[in-house]
């Protein structure tokens, strides 16, 4: 239960986040990171404060630039079985999967467009 070729799904799709193939020998495995969970995560590095959420582009660019971390991830929650994936072999990454590993997410290529006045709390 090994997974390899990993890949971003970059096309047009109707899921909310981050969206990753990658195959058990034969079996195309599909891995998922909510637009959230990732927001979490992002906040959790830059320590911002005002909540951004990341836009289709901007995630996909993470995953691309973090693909090695989320491969280690994804790979960790699939070996554990279907007893830890319910959708076996549909693999949910969760923000608890994501403190669970360790893993550090690299933003240093995320670019965030500032935010018009409005949306200011005040």
């Amino acid at each position: 239960m090994s997974l390899a070729q990993f890949s971003i799904d970059d096309g047009p799709h109707n899921m909310d986040g981050l969206r990753l193939f990658a195959l058990d020998g034969a079996e195309r495995v599909e891995a998922f990171v909510g637009r959230k969970v990732l927001d979490v995560w992002a906040e959790s590095v830059e320590h911002r404060g005002g909540r951004q959420s990341l836009l289709r582009d901007q995630y996909n660019a993470l995953g691309k630039l973090n693909l090695a971390a989320l491969q280690r991830i994804v790979s960790g929650k699939y070996q554990r079985g279907a007893a830890s994936n319910r959708q076996h072999p549909f693999v949910e990454v969760l923000f608890s999967d994501i403190t669970e590993s360790g893993e550090d997410l690299n933003l240093t290529e995320l670019v965030r467009e500032p935010l018009p006045p409005a949306f200011h709390r005040q």
